[in-house]
């Protein structure tokens, strides 16, 4: 038995798992970019999905940039844990 068969169809699910991979990788662009430029989309994640908030302020604090979560803490008036 060949597995020749099977070929066009490993090639297919490669290309779709590629397909699938990059649409996570645009999409966690853009939802760090709109994180980024808005901060009442922020204060919406904060609501919603604190812990995803949470990625965003690490990754910016490993990045070299600070002051951003104190900063919506104080405008949002809310005090942090």
């Amino acid at each position: 038995m060949s597995s020749k068969p099977l070929a066009p169809l490993a090639k297919k699910a490669i290309k779709v798992v590629i397909v699938v991979e990059l649409l996570g990788i645009f999409g966690a662009y853009k939802l760090f970019h709109m994180m980024d430029t808005s901060q009442d989309f922020r204060s919406t994640m904060n609501r919603r999905f604190p812990s995803i908030l949470e990625v965003y302020y690490k990754s910016n604090e490993l990045a070299g940039v600070h002051g951003v979560r104190e900063r919506d803490h104080l405008d949002w008036g809310t005090v942090q844990e």
